[in-house]
C-alpha cells in the first residue's frame, strides 16, 4: 500500500520521495480567492517560503493597508497589523522602533503606496528605517473600481481615464523604485515579476536578500517592487495580461536591481 505525501505526490516509500512541491507552513491551508492569473497569490507563497526558510515566523510582523493587499490577513499565518490606506510604512516604523527585535515588512499596492501613501513612503525610506517594503505594482486600483493609479501607463483606459491616460493632463507614470533609490536611506532596491518560473525564482531571491539585510541590521529600507498584472482590472485574460506585461509594462518599468548595498 502506497503512502500519499503532500497533496498528490505518491510514493511506495516516503524516504524515496523527491519533494517537488509543498505548501509553506506559514501559508494557511485555505483557498486563495484572488482573480485567476493575479500575481498576489504567487507573491504570498514566495513570501511565506522565505519566512519559513529563515526560521523567523515567530518574530515576523506584516502590515497591509487597504486594497487587494488587505486580504493577506486571510492567508499569511504570521502576526499581521492593518493600516489605514497609505499608512503602512508609518505603522511599520512605529512597530519596528518599539520592537526592534521583530522582522517587519509592509505589503502594498500601487494605489496605496504610490498615491495615497506617497508621503509616508518617501519619508520612511529617507529615514532609513530597517524594514522591508514589498510593492505590488499592477498599474491600477484593482479593488476599488479600476481607477487610474500613479503607475498607469500613458494611453491606458481606466474607469477614471475612459479615453486613456493623457500625460498632458494626468502626468507621467511614477517610477517609484528609481525615485526611492536616490534617497540615502534606501539600502536595497530592486524590481522583479512573477509571470514565469524564471521570474518567480528571481523574486524569491530578492525577497530573501531583503529579509536577510533586515535581520543583519545593516540599516536602511529594502524595497522589492513586483511588477504584476490585474486581469480583472485590465479586462484581459490571464494569458493576455502576461503578454501585455512583457510587451508594454516592462519597457516602462524595467526589471532588475536598481540599488545594491555598498560593500564593506
Amino acid at each position: 500500500m502506497s503512502d500519499t505525501f503532500n497533496e498528490g505526490i505518491t510514493c511506495e516509500f516516503l524516504d524515496d520521495c523527491d519533494i517537488v512541491w509543498d505548501r509553506p507552513d506559514s501559508l494557511l491551508d485555505t483557498r486563495l480567492h484572488y482573480c485567476p492569473g493575479c500575481g498576489h497569490s504567487v507573491v504570498h507563497r514566495l513570501l511565506m517560503e522565505v519566512v519559513d526558510e529563515l526560521g523567523i515566523r515567530d518574530r515576523t510582523i506584516g502590515i497591509a493597508p487597504v486594497g487587494c493587499s488587505v486580504f493577506a490577513y486571510n492567508y499569511l499565518n504570521i502576526d499581521m497589523q492593518q493600516a489605514a490606506h497609505g499608512r503602512a510604512t508609518a505603522v511599520a516604523t512605529g512597530i519596528k522602533r518599539v520592537r526592534p527585535d521583530r522582522i517587519v515588512f509592509t505589503y502594498q499596492g500601487d494605489g496605496d503606496l504610490a498615491a495615497i501613501g506617497t508621503g509616508e513612503t518617501i519619508h520612511t525610506v529617507n529615514r532609513g528605517e530597517n524594514i522591508v517594503i514589498i510593492f505590488i505594482n499592477n498599474g491600477i486600483y484593482g479593488m476599488t473600481g479600476g481607477q487610474m493609479a500613479p503607475t498607469t501607463l500613458p494611453g491606458v483606459k481606466t474607469s477614471t481615464t475612459t479615453s486613456g491616460r493623457d500625460v498632458s493632463i494626468h502626468g507621467h507614470p511614477l517610477k517609484i523604485a528609481e525615485m526611492l533609490a536616490l534617497l540615502p536611506g534606501a539600502y536595497y532596491v530592486t524590481r522583479t515579476s512573477v509571470i514565469s518560473a524564471n521570474h518567480v525564482r528571481k523574486t524569491k531571491k530578492a525577497l530573501l536578500k531583503a529579509f536577510k539585510y533586515q535581520m543583519e541590521g545593516k540599516g536602511g529600507v529594502s524595497f522589492v517592487e513586483v511588477v504584476s498584472n490585474c486581469p480583472a482590472g485590465w479586462k484581459m485574460t490571464p494569458v493576455d495580461s502576461n503578454k501585455w506585461l512583457e510587451t508594454n509594462v516592462f519597457d516602462n518599468f524595467p526589471l532588475g536591481d536598481i540599488k545594491l548595498p555598498v560593500k564593506d
